[in-house]
């Protein structure tokens, strides 16, 4: 699943806060799913809810949500560009602590194709293919 490891550096170049605090940011997959057609062949998809925890944040969460939406346009454009399906797709929580602390929950369902072909020898040549282009749905 490399979307929430695609995500998690993603956050760690583009929040000011997180690039000196690096375990300030946790990612963790809840509620993962392999799902396959009866199509031929093993080709799949995953499909999971992706939590982002950010623990003792100082910053703003502008900072946050600005560059996951970035993210999200380029790796699961099909939730960003339905209107009716983006209104529910970044969900968060956020404990308020001392200081101006906040611990942040961010939670994203995302989904992931695996395209697996059977080499003439046998093996398996396995491709986890691209979110397609933007407006292409």
């Amino acid at each position: 699943m490399n979307k929430a490891n695609s995500l998690k550096q993603h956050l760690l170049a583009e929040v000011p806060e997180l690039q000196g605090n690096p375990d300030k940011l946790l990612v963790f997959i809840d509620q993962g799913r392999a799902r396959s057609t009866v199509a031929t062949g093993l080709s799949f998809e995953y499909g999971y809810t992706l939590n982002a925890i950010l623990t003792d944040f100082a910053g703003h969460p502008d900072a946050v949500i600005i560059p996951l939406i970035a993210w999200m346009k380029v790796n699961q454009p099909d939730l960003m560009e339905n209107l009716e399906k983006a209104k529910d797709v970044i969900q968060f929580e956020a404990d308020i602590l001392a200081n101006d602390l906040v611990d942040m929950s961010i939670t994203l369902p995302l989904t992931e194709r695996v395209i697996v072909k059977q080499q003439p020898d046998g093996t398996l040549d396995i491709t986890h293919a691209d979110e397609p282009p933007t407006g292409a749905l």
